[in-house]
């Protein structure tokens, strides 16, 4: 039986994630170096769209949302991906949609 890092619950030791507070608790994997370029990307693609407030309702929320699937270790779809190509950054969606194949 191992202990989460997070809350101090105990959880079973094949248990990726806390039964109580939600945190990883297995080996979580570090980036790879095209999900970090792709973040800087994201976040250049909403300083780019700063001046007009349209844009930024989507352009912010995306990013955060790439930010959460990267840390958590977690997929984002295909359609996401896409959507950010359009309409946030090009460079940044390219990364995105190319990464997953050269990381296997």
């Amino acid at each position: 039986m191992k202990y989460c890092a997070n809350c101090g619950n105990a959880v079973e030791d094949d248990a990726t994630y806390c039964s109580r507070c939600g945190a990883p608790c297995g080996r979580v994997k570090k980036p790879s170096t095209l999900k970090v370029i792709a973040e800087v990307f994201m976040v250049l693609g909403c300083i780019s769209s700063g001046w007009a407030l349209i844009p930024l309702c989507w352009t912010i929320p995306m990013t955060v949302k790439y930010f959460k699937s990267v840390k958590e270790g977690r997929d984002v779809s295909t359609g996401f991906k896409v959507c950010s190509l359009i309409f946030v950054n090009f460079i940044a969606g390219i990364l995105m949609l190319v990464g997953d194949d050269i990381e296997d």
